[in-house]
C-alpha cells in the first residue's frame, strides 16, 4: 500500500546529487545542526553574513536558532515563503540551503542563502548544495531569476555564484557588526543557469506545489 503524503508535504521533499541530500529538517536535525554551528561556520575575526547571528552567545544563540527554523514553518504562505534545507552528507547534517521568494507566482524569482559548517569548507560542497537548490528553482518551479548576495570579503561565496553563471548585480551596505560593509549582489537569469555542473533529481515536489504558489 502506497505512504500517504505528509500532512506537511515539505516533509517529504528531497533534492539529491551525488553527495549530498538536501530536505526539510525535522527537530532532530535542529538540534544536530547547532553543534555543527557551535563548532564554527566561519573565521571568527569576520562576519560573512549580513545578520551576525552566529555572535549571539549562549542560551540566546541555541534558542534564536530554533525559533528561526521553527518560524518558517508557522509563517508559511504561498505568497512569501523561506524554505531552509538542511544538507545532508553521509548521513550527517552538515549545514543549510535556504531558499525564499515573495509573490512567487507572478515574479519567479527566488533568493538563496546558505551556511556550511567549517569542516566540511573547502570541498565543492557549497557548490553542489547551491547547484541543488537552483534545480528545485529552475526544473522543479519553473523560476526566471535567482538572486544572491556575498559580503566584501566572502570569496568562497562569490565563488560559487561565478562558477554556476550569476552575474555581478549591483552592490549594497550592511551592517552586522556595527560598521558598513559592501554587498556584492548576484543575479543567475535561467538562461545563463549552469544546469550541467552537477546531477540533481527531486523527489515529492508535485504535491508540495500549490504552498509554493505553482498550479
Amino acid at each position: 500500500m502506497p505512504r500517504m503524503t505528509h500532512p506537511w508535504p515539505l516533509f517529504d521533499l528531497v533534492v539529491r546529487t551525488p553527495r549530498l541530500e538536501l530536505r526539510a529538517p525535522t527537530d532532530d536535525d535542529l538540534v544536530e545542526l547547532l553543534d555543527v554551528a557551535r563548532a564554527g561556520v566561519h573565521d571568527p575575526e569576520t562576519m560573512p553574513f549580513a545578520v551576525a547571528w552566529t555572535d549571539v552567545p549562549s542560551p540566546d544563540f541555541e534558542r534564536d536558532f530554533l525559533r528561526y527554523y521553527w518560524g518558517t514553518r508557522a509563517e508559511w504562505a504561498p505568497g512569501a515563503w523561506q524554505l531552509p534545507l538542511v544538507v545532508v552528507r553521509d548521513g550527517r547534517p552538515i549545514g543549510f540551503q535556504e531558499m525564499s521568494a515573495v509573490d512567487f507566482a507572478a515574479r519567479r524569482n527566488v533568493k538563496t542563502g546558505s551556511w556550511l559548517g567549517r569542516r566540511h569548507q573547502g570541498l565543492g560542497i557549497g557548490t553542489e548544495m547551491r547547484a541543488a537548490i537552483l534545480f528545485l528553482a529552475f526544473e522543479g518551479l519553473g523560476a526566471l531569476a535567482a538572486e544572491s548576495g556575498a559580503l566584501e570579503g566572502n570569496l568562497a561565496s562569490a565563488r560559487v555564484s561565478e562558477k554556476l553563471g550569476y552575474r555581478p548585480n549591483g552592490l549594497g551596505l550592511v551592517a552586522p557588526r556595527g560598521t558598513p560593509v559592501v554587498e556584492q549582489r548576484y543575479r543567475l537569469a535561467r538562461a545563463d543557469w549552469r544546469r550541467d555542473l552537477c546531477p540533481v533529481t527531486i523527489e515529492n515536489l508535485e504535491p508540495c506545489l500549490r504552498m509554493f504558489g505553482v498550479e
